[in-house]
C-alpha cells in the first residue's frame, strides 16, 4: 500500500472536510509527484462538498472558479484549490465545457481527467484511489488518456500539448493509442489561445527531454502555431560542419544547452530561417547565407504571435542575430563585441555558440571549442578589471561634459559615443583626465 505524507495544511483542509461529512482527497499531479519522488508545485484537493459547504467550514477563502465548483482555501498564508467533484458537459469549443454539474462520486471526477497518471487520489483514510492503472503507467512510464483519448483530447486540445509536455518533464513515452488520436486531432490546437500553447512550449522545450519538440512535429502539433520548425524538419545541410538535418540539429542544440527560458527559446530559433535562404553550389553544398539577420526576425514575428513577453522577444532577437558572428579572441574584439550584443546577453551568446558547436558535426569541433574558451577567458578579465564596454561605464558623465561648458544637446551624446569607442580599443585611457583631454578640452576636438 502506497503511504503518503501530506502536508500538515493539506491534511488539516481534509480532516475539516471529513470531519463534516464530506468526501475529501488530494488530487492530480500532487499526488502523481510524490509517488515520483518530486515535490509538487502545489497542493490540490478534490471533495463531494459543494462550494458553499466549503466556503462555510473555513475562515479564509476565495472565490477563484466557483461557477467550476473551485474555491481556494486560505491557510497559514499558503492558497490550496478545493473543488467539488463535478462531471463536464458538451464541450464546444475544444477548451470550455458548456456547463458543468456537482456529483457525489469521486470516480465520476476522475474520469474527466487528462491523464491517467493525473488520476490519482489519496488521503490517509482511504489511502489511494487508483481507478485508471495511473500506478501502471508511472511504472511504465508512459502518458495515457483517461478512456478514449479521442474524447479526452477533443474535449481541450490543449492536451495534446500537455501529453508531450509531461513526456518531456518525466522522460516518458506516450500511448500509441493516445498519440494516434493527437495525429488525428492536431488541426483543432488551432482553437487553443496562443498564451497556453506558449506556456506548454515552454514548459516543454525548458525541460530534460526538450528534444521532444520532435514527437509534437511528427503529430503534426507543431504545424499549427510553429510551422516554421516543420519547415526546418525537412531542410538538409550538405555541408562539412553539419551532421543533421536543420531541424535535427536545432533538436541537439537545445538539448545541448541548460534549461534557461531565453536560451531554449534561442536554440529553436537560431537557424529558423534557413529553409528560407538556402542556396546549393554547383558542387551540391547547400549554403544558407544571411539566415541569422532573417532569423532574429522571424524569432521576434513567431513569438510575436505567440504573445510572448517583450523581454524574451528582445533576448533572443539579439541572439539569435548574433549566433554566427565570427570575431577574433583578443581583448579589443571580445569588449567591441560586448558592446554590440550586451553587457548582460554576451555571457549568454558564449553559452549559444557552444551549444551550436555541440549540434554539429565533429568537423573542427575541438578548434572552434579552443577559440570559443580563450574569448569566454578574455570575458571574464574584462569583466574583473571593469573595463568599459557601455556608456555607463565611461569614467566620464554627461555632467562632466556640460560643466565643461558645452551646451546640452545631441553633441552631449555624440562626444560620450567617441569616448566609448576609443575606450574600447583603449581601456586604458579610461580616466576623467584623460577623456576630458581628447575630447572635451582639447582645442584640436573644438574647431
Amino acid at each position: 500500500m502506497i503511504k503518503i505524507n501530506l502536508p500538515k495544511d493539506v491534511s488539516t483542509i481534509i480532516s475539516i472536510l471529513e470531519a463534516a461529512g464530506f468526501e475529501a482527497y488530494a488530487v492530480g499531479g500532487c499526488v502523481r509527484d510524490v509517488i515520483l519522488g518530486r515535490t509538487p508545485d502545489d497542493w490540490d484537493i478534490t471533495t463531494s462538498a459543494k462550494p458553499g459547504e466549503i466556503k462555510s467550514l473555513f475562515k479564509k477563502t476565495v472565490d477563484t472558479g466557483i461557477q467550476h465548483g473551485t474555491v481556494t482555501v486560505l491557510m497559514n498564508g499558503n492558497g490550496y484549490e478545493v473543488t467539488t467533484y463535478r462531471i463536464d458537459g458538451i464541450y464546444e469549443d475544444a477548451r470550455h465545457p458548456k456547463e458543468v454539474s456537482f456529483t457525489s462520486d469521486l470516480k465520476e471526477d476522475l474520469k474527466r481527467r487528462d491523464f491517467t497518471i493525473n488520476a490519482l487520489a489519496y488521503n490517509d483514510s482511504s489511502g489511494l484511489i487508483d481507478e485508471f492503472d495511473g500506478i501502471g503507467d508511472l511504472n511504465k512510464g508512459i502518458i495515457r488518456c483517461v478512456g478514449d483519448p479521442t474524447e479526452r483530447f477533443s474535449e481541450d486540445a490543449l492536451r495534446m500539448m500537455r501529453a508531450v509536455r509531461f513526456a518531456a518533464q518525466l522522460g516518458f513515452e506516450i500511448d500509441p493509442d493516445t498519440r494516434s488520436a493527437a495525429s488525428k486531432l492536431a488541426p483543432n490546437l488551432k482553437k487553443v489561445s496562443v498564451e497556453r500553447i506558449l506556456t506548454e512550449l515552454t514548459k516543454l522545450i525548458c525541460s530534460d527531454h526538450p528534444m521532444m519538440l520532435k514527437d509534437c512535429y511528427e503529430m503534426g502539433l507543431t504545424a499549427q502555431f510553429i510551422p516554421e520548425f516543420d519547415k526546418c524538419m525537412t531542410s538538409p545541410q550538405n555541408i562539412s560542419h553539419h551532421c543533421y538535418d536543420v531541424g535535427e540539429h536545432i533538436l541537439h542544440t537545445m538539448d545541448a544547452i541548460r534549461p534557461d527560458r531565453v536560451l531554449r527559446f534561442t536554440m529553436l530559433m537560431h537557424d529558423i530561417a534557413k529553409p528560407e535562404v538556402m542556396t546549393v553550389d554547383e558542387d551540391g553544398i547547400i549554403h544558407n547565407k544571411g539566415h541569422a539577420g532573417l532569423g532574429a526576425k522571424m524569432s521576434g514575428t513567431i513569438l510575436r504571435r505567440l504573445h510572448a513577453d517583450n523581454a524574451l522577444i528582445d533576448s533572443v532577437k539579439v541572439l539569435v542575430e548574433y549566433h554566427d558572428w565570427r570575431f577574433e579572441a583578443d581583448k579589443r574584439s571580445v569588449r567591441r563585441a560586448m558592446n554590440r550584443i550586451g553587457y548582460d546577453l554576451f555571457p549568454m551568446m558564449i553559452e549559444v555558440k557552444r551549444a551550436d558547436i555541440a549540434g554539429q558535426s565533429d568537423y573542427k569541433r575541438e578548434e572552434k571549442l579552443s577559440k570559443l574558451d580563450e574569448i569566454e577567458k578574455l570575458y571574464l578579465e574584462i569583466k574583473k578589471d571593469n573595463e568599459a564596454v557601455q556608456i555607463k561605464d565611461l569614467a566620464v558623465t554627461g555632467r562632466d561634459i556640460i560643466d565643461a561648458g558645452i551646451k546640452t544637446g545631441p553633441e552631449i551624446g555624440g562626444i560620450l559615443k567617441a569616448m566609448l569607442d576609443h575606450v574600447l580599443d583603449y581601456p586604458e585611457d579610461n580616466t576623467k583626465e584623460t577623456l576630458m583631454k581628447l575630447f572635451v578640452y582639447d582645442p584640436a576636438k573644438q574647431q
